[in-house]
């Protein structure tokens, strides 16, 4: 027997929140989230998501015992944004059994339905700007900070429930070693050309962190607003994200381009927290785990480049490999092992180009899926 439960109480979100502990039970992979990130994200009171959307966790039973978990998303901004009418799924995990993954599915396109949703979209954890994406390839090493990780079984559970390929979004691994130093050498003399024609290379100020987290804010809603699934962030959104990634930005991996004082492009790339967050156990920061994060920062040999974002003037003038260039120099001076590009979108050849010719290695690829309903 399977039964479905909304998740209504603080007891059941805790139990929502700590089924993939259990589940991933021995997985050398298996990186466990933070439980105060998870519960903040899922918490109407706590997030601004809900200031503008909503959405419904719900658990899964067999026989009693608890065996999936899912996320039912509606997204009034996104569908606001792109004109569109559907519903999202996230936070997705289940035992291999199609049962249990179907009677999931069919509450979450009910819930869509009830909402006059057409179609369901997924796997997003909340928004685009949070984690998303099914690991379809790449199953042999941990996810980086805030990238997704799940079983190989997923993909059939979620196709055969009738969901199709909308599109994959990829990461890719540059190593230090293996970067192309003749690349890096072309990106001095792209500098000098920008240097040239006014625009300069920065790394971010951290003194002065709120004001310059509000002109990468103009940027960002804008350098990304043709891109699948992208919807701008609100003031508290940003001001949320911003505030969040404050606590682990290393300015030597967040790097402004600017021309007359204005913000034209940015990179940012953190510390790979997940080499210290697959060590803390259940995701729990009390006794020990907020020692080992706090500890643990200057073991940390990767990062990840999780935005690189230039306004559609300035595209095709070289920033894109400079700030690249910039940062991998940076990682080499700080003896990391090298450093993850994601997630970007199989259509964006430009960005995937750049990476590419600096000698990048298509290292992962995740899914989002779609059906009608």
């Amino acid at each position: 027997m399977i039964e479905i439960v909304p998740v209504k109480s603080s007891k059941q979100l805790a139990h929502f929140i700590d089924f993939p502990h259990d589940l991933y039970q021995g997985d050398k992979n298996y990186v466990p989230e933070l439980f105060l990130g998870q519960r903040d994200l899922l918490s109407s009171d706590k997030h601004p998501f809900y200031k503008h959307s909503s959405a419904q966790p719900f658990l899964a039973y067999k026989d009693g015992i608890l065996s999936g978990r899912i996320v039912a998303i509606w997204n009034t901004n996104h569908n606001a944004f792109v004109h569109a009418s559907e519903g999202h799924f996230g936070f997705f995990d289940c035992i291999n059994d199609q049962n249990v993954a179907n009677a999931l599915f069919d509450q979450v396109i009910t819930w869509i339905k009830d909402k006059g949703g057409n179609r369901a979209v997924g796997p997003i954890n909340l928004t685009t700007n949070d984690t998303c994406g099914l690991l379809v390839e790449g199953f042999d090493r941990p996810p980086m900070a805030m990238m997704t990780y799940n079983f190989p079984y997923y993909e059939d559970l979620i196709t055969n429930y009738g969901f199709a390929k909308k599109e994959d979004l990829r990461a890719y691994y540059v190593s230090t070693e293996r970067v192309s130093g003749r690349a890096l050498d072309l990106m001095d003399r792209l500098e000098a050309r920008l240097n040239r024609s006014g625009i300069t290379l920065r790394q971010i100020n951290l003194k002065d962190f709120k004001n310059e987290a509000e002109k990468i804010k103009a940027v960002y809603n804008k350098a990304w607003d043709k891109n699948l699934g992208f919807v701008p962030m609100t003031d508290e959104e940003f001001s949320h994200t911003a505030k969040d990634l404050k606590m682990i930005v290393d300015p030597q991996y967040a790097i402004i381009a600017e021309k007359d004082d204005k913000i034209i492009a940015f990179v940012l790339g953190v510390p790979d927290i997940n080499q210290i967050q697959i060590k803390i156990k259940r995701g729990r920061l009390l006794p020990t785990g907020i020692f080992k994060l706090l500890f643990g920062r200057k073991k940390i040999d990767q990062v990840r480049v999780l935005m690189l974002g230039v306004l559609e003037p300035y595209r095709k003038l070289g920033i894109e490999a400079c700030l690249y260039g910039k940062l991998i120099r940076n990682g080499k001076k700080s003896n990391l092992k090298g450093a993850e590009c994601s997630w970007m979108l199989d259509s964006n050849y430009l960005m995937n180009n750049a990476i590419e010719q600096i000698n990048g290695e298509l290292y992962k690829r995740y899914r989002l899926f779609e059906k009608s309903v």
